[in-house]
Parts: structure tokens; sequence; C-alpha cells
């Protein structure tokens, strides 16, 4: 938790990575990625921060027991279409999220030029769109086919980051999906929890973390960049999400008795203080635009596994405000240093505090 001002520029979190580090690619294996394990202490030595280089098969041993890990259970959807309008020009549309009854959806889209309410989309013999408005950049499109969720999984790509700049396969169906993934509705992946396996959890659960489920369906504006040059004048995008009343009473019961609660990813962290109310979750389906960064007052998470993010993001902003900014900066350069992997298929971050340290556990 810090108290850093709020007055910050988004070059304050600017940094040069090489293109070497971009993982384009998952490792073999889910288990395989590398942790930085960023300890902040606190109490006798406040402010000085601790680096350990790990490897996320060590996550059992970061556990403490009664810890709540907090994961989002959002399933991607095969999000972007290519088809052509009926003078032959290409079109490329991302899904959105659903727009009401009668198959309408909202999406962005990518064509030669603007398209326009009427435009007619063929994404192949019995799958089509038609647009029926635009607002900016959002169109609201009516799509048409016998079975539009069929059609949508059979003609759909994965919807991979833009800075994976190849054509998406048959394995990213299956790594571009975290093992959890149940209630469908995202555009990007909850990139943290891509790292967990059935049998990591297993040992997790070993010793003594308990997972609980939120879902919160990721939209494309984790990807765009920030467009202002003072932090605070950014609007975050707004995205779905649900808490079961169990999930919440679980959550609540744990905080209350000073247990740590783990955020698994950026979005369960944005889920937990989004449904927070004088330190307690609040059950139900809303919708959030919660904008994290540093000066923020914590009350839900207590520590954060994360992947290492853009260089100006707002997910950047948003470790920077549990870790402390000089501190995730510091880190970020430690792992370019080390040649660690970024983005969605790269390498982890656990952030934890000195004040949720047991004798037991590794420094």
């Amino acid at each position: 938790m810090t108290t850093e001002t709020t007055d910050l520029h988004i070059s304050d979190f600017d940094f040069d990575l090489p293109e070497a580090h971009i993982a384009k690619r998952p490792p073999e294996h889910r288990e395989d990625a590398r942790l930085l394990d960023v300890v902040t202490q606190q109490g006798t030595q406040p402010g000085k921060t601790e680096f350990h280089d790990r490897t996320i098969k060590e996550l059992p041993t970061l556990v403490q027991p009664g810890d709540i890990w907090v994961i989002n259970d959002t399933k991607v959807i095969p999000a972007r279409l290519f088809g052509q309008k009926i003078t032959g020009g290409q079109i490329e549309i991302l899904l959105l999220e659903p727009a009401g009854e009668d198959h309408q959806w909202f999406a962005w889209g990518k064509s030669n030029k603007p398209l326009k309410a009427g435009t007619q989309i063929h994404f192949s013999e019995h799958f089509s769109a038609e647009v029926l408005s635009r607002e900016g950049k959002t169109l609201r499109l009516k799509l048409i086919a016998d079975d539009v969720g069929q059609a949508i999984e059979s003609h759909g790509h994965m919807p991979l980051p833009p800075y994976i700049d190849r054509p998406d396969s048959e394995a990213d169906q299956q790594r571009y999906q975290t093992v959890f993934a149940e209630h469908k509705g995202a555009v990007a992946a909850p990139t943290a929890g891509l790292h967990l396996t059935p049998a990591l959890m297993q040992s997790m659960e070993q010793a003594g973390a308990r997972f609980v489920r939120v879902t919160l369906h990721v939209g494309p504006g984790t990807f765009q960049p920030v467009q202002v040059d003072h932090v605070r004048d950014h609007q975050m995008h707004e995205e779905a999400y649900i808490i079961s009343e169990a999930a919440a009473v679980t959550i609540n019961q744990a905080k209350a008795a000073g247990q740590r609660i783990v955020a698994v990813g950026t979005t369960s962290l944005r889920t937990l203080e989004a449904a927070s109310q004088a330190g307690n979750i609040r059950a139900g389906a809303g919708r959030t635009d919660i904008f994290i960064y540093p000066g923020y007052q914590f009350q839900m998470a207590d520590a954060l596994l994360t992947n290492f993010h853009l260089p100006r993001s707002t997910l950047l902003m948003l470790v920077s405000a549990l870790a402390g900014k000089e501190p995730v900066m510091q880190a970020y350069q430690h792992a370019i240093e080390q040649n660690y992997r970024f983005y969605s298929y790269g390498d982890a971050m656990f952030l934890r505090r000195t004040s949720f340290i047991t004798p037991n556990l590794p420094l």
C-alpha cells in the first residue's frame, strides 16, 4: 500500500524494453515460467525491497496457511473475425461484448475505409454481420447465422495482444486460456492465471492456500495506450464482473481473521477493489471502471501474482500502487537484466510485504 503523490505523468511509467524480451509464444509447459519474488520490507527497514529469482513451481513454498488466492475464471472467446464487404474489401472485427438481444454485439472494426451503418460483412457462406450503428470507434453489429454462438466458435480466432505479431495457432486455443476458465466473455486472457496448473494448485492447497473464484470479463482496453499526459486524467474502460455470495463470504471471513488475500492477476485485484466497501466484499454482478495508480489505498488485496506489463500502461500503474513506483521500476530493470520474458506469454512476479511473512517462509 502506497501514499505516493497522485500528480503523476505517464512518462513516469516509461522504460526501455528490448524486443527480444517480449514473449511471442508460451513456454513449453505452463509451470516452466520464471517468477520474480518482490518483497517490500516494512517495520525495522521500511522502504527496502528485495528481489528473489524463482520459478512458478516454487509458488507452494510462498503460500501461507490460510491464504486466499483469488482467481479470475473468465473464458476468452475467439473474438477476432476476418471477413469482407460485398465490394471485396477486407475487414477485421474484434467482438467486445453482447449489446442486448437479437445477436447484437459491440465491436471494433479495421478496414481500409470507416465502416458505416448498413455495411454488410461476410465471414463465410452462412455467417455474416450488419453494421447497425457507429459511435466513435465502437460499432454495433447484428451477427447473422443459424447458430451464432457456434459460428463464432468455428470462424473466430483467439484475440492475441497486438504485440504478439503472428497469426494465432491451434496451440493458442489452449494456452491463451487458464485451466480454470469457465464463463465466456473475455477478449483478453487474465494472464497471471495462465501459469497455474491443476497439479500446482493442488500443491498450493496442500500448503494451506484456498482458491476463490471471481469473474471479470477482460476487455480490450487493457491493451489501449494511455493518451493523456497526467495520469489522473485517464478514463478507464468499463468491464463486467460477478462475485458469488460464497466467494464474498470466504474472502470477508479471511480478511476479518487477518489472513492474506492474494490476487492472481490485475483483473482479480480490480474486481476485489471494485466490489469492496468498508473492508468487505459485496456479492453480485456489476460493472467497473476503477483506475488504480499510486496513491490508491487498497481495501482488500495484500499481495499480487502478475505478469510483466507494457511501459506507460495502466497495469504498470496498478502494480506500482501496490508495491510502490520506485520498487516496481527497479524490479523491472532487474527483470530485464536477468532476461525475464515480458507480457502475456512471459514470466511472472509476486509482490508481497514482510508484514504478512511468517518465519517459515523464504525471504
